[in-house]
């Protein structure tokens, strides 16, 4: 077979052109749906509608990727769910893809509220158990994950409702399968994690998740999920938060002695954070996280 000749120079120019215009006409879609002057339902009909259209050339990833408050990590855990190729194109799906793709974008353009994650930290004994407490009985539109630990309960703690309480041989099998968002080990002694299917699921849902975890686990869910927020939790004053850890009385004295001076490497990395909050009150304290997560 001889070899296919190659498009005379004027042939590449034109093609080179429309390649081009073609590129332009795709930013200006995206460029739409990022300053809410169209939707992205809206998007996608049209490049069902019209196969032709630069809409229909999009990639969904593309697509989902141009929504305000949806970054990359996000958009491949949502395409995951929605079972698409990060190659497809949103005018190359095929039935059951449009459907889901279409139920999920209702779903979220629908509600009054778009998915967010915040992630809540600060030193021990800042108040941030009391602070989610309030966040969860108070605020019940806001998703509040709970960790799982190795830890015993504590005076009052539920399993399922407070924590997961697991044994250290469950705490290893879920590391190994990939179960955890994030997992630390705090104070030297009980570790820590955020099971991550129940995250996944709220946000593909179109919810809005705040999680209450230790400053290791918010360093490693901002490196997963960098559009997360993140919120550190301050105490009104150290002389204060001396006061709460000894108050509660949950600790033996060399162990409220450790937490103290982990507590002042906690409180030095708050310039880390993206917002700060002072628990003065704890009413006030949930107030201001829960405004973080429209």
């Amino acid at each position: 077979m001889s070899p296919r000749p190659a498009p005379p120079q004027v042939d590449r120019a034109a093609a080179s052109r429309a390649a081009v215009a073609a590129r332009r006409a795709r930013a200006a879609v995206k460029q739409s749906i990022a300053t809410r002057n169209r939707s992205a339902r809206e998007v996608a009909e049209t490049a069902w509608a019209e196969p032709d259209s630069p809409e229909a050339g999009l990639r969904v990833r593309e697509l989902l990727g141009s929504i305000p408050g949806l970054g990359p990590t996000r958009v491949a855990r949502i395409m995951g769910a929605l079972g698409i190729a990060d190659s497809k194109r949103t005018g190359g799906l095929g039935v059951r893809q449009r459907t889901a793709l279409r139920d999920w974008l209702t779903a979220r353009e629908g509600g009054e509220t778009t998915s967010t994650l915040v992630v809540l930290a600060g030193p021990t004994a800042v108040g941030k158990g009391t602070v989610s407490a309030y966040i969860r009985e108070h605020y019940p539109e806001i998703h509040l994950s709970v960790s799982a630990t190795t830890r015993a309960p504590r005076p009052g703690e539920i399993d399922g409702v407070h924590y997961f309480f697991v044994s250290d041989d469950e705490f290893d099998r879920m590391i190994a399968e990939g179960e955890l968002l994030e997992w630390a080990t705090v104070h030297n002694s009980y570790r820590y994690g955020t099971p991550r299917p129940p995250i996944d699921a709220a946000l593909t849902a179109g919810k809005r998740v705040l999680l209450e975890i230790d400053l290791q686990g918010a360093r490693q869910v901002r490196e997963a999920m960098p559009e997360a927020k993140l919120v550190f939790l301050l105490p009104p004053t150290w002389e204060e938060l001396v006061r709460r850890l000894i108050g509660r009385g949950t600790e033996s004295p060399e162990e409220q002695a450790r937490r103290l001076e982990t507590a002042k490497v906690e409180l030095a990395a708050q310039d880390e954070f993206d917002h700060r909050v002072v628990n003065t009150d704890v009413a006030v304290a949930a107030r201001e996280v829960v405004e973080l997560t429209s």
